[in-house]
């Protein structure tokens, strides 16, 4: 297995302060979008939906749980029986000891999928999961969404009874919010993934193989 080139402590703190140039330049670049990002406008979200939930039906606005912003992240719906590993890896990552952090500051979770609500909960109890879970199914909201039988992060603004979608999106832009990711990212070999620009002979395997 290849391995990084071995240079003196000069020409590595050298390089490291190349790189470092580079770093603080998408950070910049990262700043400014989410300047955009907050500019963004907004579009009503007023359908009647109506979510299954261990306690009870609820509507869109409930899903605030009385705070100001909601984000939810849509759970593929494959099937009876079957769950996409994605949503699943993604959801393994998401640290429930952030929640409360975020409802400190009026932001509520939510995980949503079109899956039915019991087979919701037997994957959970599988999983070990504790996130808030709720089912669309029978709702035109994944849809409505964008998503349709896909996965994807929405951010909803609330504004007394009204609701509004502020932001979404879904692949890359869902995969920069896992943990792992990012801390492989920073590591020699990165994710070893057979999409990533790695240096020749870097260990390397398909992306879901």
């Amino acid at each position: 297995m290849d391995k990084p080139t071995i240079v003196s402590a000069e020409e590595w703190q050298q390089a490291r302060d190349d790189l470092l140039k580079a770093e603080k330049e998408l950070t910049r670049a990262q700043d400014a979008l989410a300047a955009r990002r907050r500019r963004l406008p907004m579009v009503r979200f007023d359908k009647p939906y109506v979510f299954d939930t261990p306690d009870g039906h609820k509507s869109l606005i409930d899903l605030f749980d009385g705070r100001g912003e909601l984000v939810v992240y849509q759970f593929m719906d494959r099937g009876p029986q079957h769950y996409c590993p994605g949503c699943t890896g993604f959801t393994d990552n998401v640290p429930v000891h952030a929640l409360p952090l975020l409802a400190a500051r009026g932001i509520t979770w939510k995980t949503v999928s079109n899956m039915p609500l019991a087979q919701i909960e037997a994957y959970k109890a599988e999983r070990g999961w504790t996130l808030p879970f709720v089912s669309s199914h029978g709702t035109s909201f994944s849809d409505d969404c964008g998503a349709g039988g896909g996965f994807m992060l929405s951010v909803f603004l609330r504004d007394g009874d009204d609701v509004y979608r502020t932001y979404s999106t879904t692949s890359r832009g869902v995969d920069r919010l896992v943990f792992a990711h990012s801390v492989m990212d920073l590591a020699p070999y990165g994710r070893m993934q057979d999409w990533e620009d790695s240096p020749e002979g870097w260990p390397q395997h398909p992306t879901y193989g």
